[in-house]
């Protein structure tokens, strides 16, 4: 068997678009890479010379301003295709956040698979619109919620896009949602445009009223899932 027909997310990534055949053709250029926590994959500003789906773990997209900070502007978990196809430079880094695993290809291959596919440049463009609302949807995070209403979102997206991955529901009270975040508070509040001061007191008092529990500092359990959701605005 190929690497693609035991990859977990073949339903979810997209190669889904594909059949057998152009599956094991899709297969024959690619490879899998595993990264470390804090190791890069792509970086700021270099040429775009591969694109990868993100089969396990979390990563996140950074930049880097003029004085040295950096900024993350995004973060990609399994099934997300990360990398630019057609050309250019990349816009941002790309560095593991936990333990992850890819599937990488070389830019120019994947470039060429893809014009003979169009069902695969289908499920691009459907991924970039997607990316695309994503993006709105945190610039008024970022430019009109207040510091509850950011903390609030985030962890609401965390729970979302982590379900299997450091996130997991209790059956016995199907309202709570256990969530291991891949993130250090600094870098929730570097993502935030909030600092660290701020994030702590906000989760301290969304614990205080009982909408969250924090069992150590990179756990939280969401105990009123209502409550927070009407908290994100």
């Amino acid at each position: 068997m190929s690497s693609c027909d035991l990859c977990v997310v073949r339903n979810r990534a997209i190669c889904s678009a594909l059949d057998a055949k152009e599956l094991e053709a899709l297969n024959a250029i690619g490879r899998t890479r595993t990264i470390a926590p804090g190791e890069s994959l792509i970086w700021e500003g270099e040429d775009s010379v591969l694109v990868a789906n993100v089969i396990d773990g979390v990563l996140k997209l950074s930049t880097n301003t003029e004085d040295g900070r950096e900024q993350i502007v995004g973060v990609v978990y399994p099934s997300d295709f990360i990398g630019r196809p057609f050309g250019g430079t990349t816009g941002h880094g790309v560095t593991a956040l936990t333990d992850a695993k890819v599937c990488v290809f070389s830019r120019r291959d994947f470039d060429a698979f893809a014009r003979e596919h169009p069902a695969l440049e289908h499920k691009l463009l459907e991924r970039t619109l997607g990316e695309l609302d994503r993006t709105r949807r945190w610039m008024l995070l970022l430019g009109r919620k207040s510091a509850s209403e950011k903390l609030a979102s985030f962890l609401l997206e965390m729970a979302e896009r982590l379900v299997g991955q450091g996130c997991s529901f209790d059956f016995e009270m199907p309202n709570q949602k256990r969530v291991t975040l891949p993130f250090s508070r600094q870098q929730i509040a570097d993502v935030l445009g909030l600092t660290i001061e701020t994030v702590s007191r906000q989760f301290t008092r969304l614990k205080n009223e009982g909408i969250i529990d924090l069992p150590s500092r990179r756990d939280v359990t969401i105990l009123d899932l209502a409550a927070l959701t009407a908290e994100a605005g």
